[in-house]
């Protein structure tokens, strides 16, 4: 494939602000699940120009696709587990019963007695 252009470049660049940014991702995260050391707009940009002479604007859409799921597995994951003992959190019990199944058994013995 050939060189993204100036233009190309710019308007990646744009577009990779505004989705960390609708995510509520940042460069760090990004840089992290592209596997680089820098968190750099540029730094990205270089990693985003390898995908490109792969496999043009298709093969980068692939891997920002298959890092956006990621993320949202990852956030799905753990609003799930916060779900899951949210009623229970405000009353500073988790500390006492890691999980809601001890805390159940525990309510019930002392509710039988």
């Amino acid at each position: 494939m050939s060189k993204l252009s100036q233009k190309e470049e710019k308007e990646l660049i744009s577009f990779i602000k505004d989705w960390l940014k609708s995510h509520g991702f940042y460069q760090k995260d990004l840089a992290n699940e592209l596997n680089i050391k820098s968190i750099q707009m540029p730094a990205i940009i270089l990693k985003l120009k390898e995908f490109y002479k792969k496999g043009g604007m298709f093969h980068i859409a692939k891997n920002l696709i298959k890092i956006e799921q990621i993320w949202l597995n990852k956030l799905k994951a753990g609003s799930q587990d916060i779900d899951d003992n949210a009623p229970y959190s405000q009353l500073g019990l988790e500390d006492i019963y890691p999980d809601i199944k001890s805390l159940n058994r525990k309510i019930h013995k002392d509710t039988s007695e």
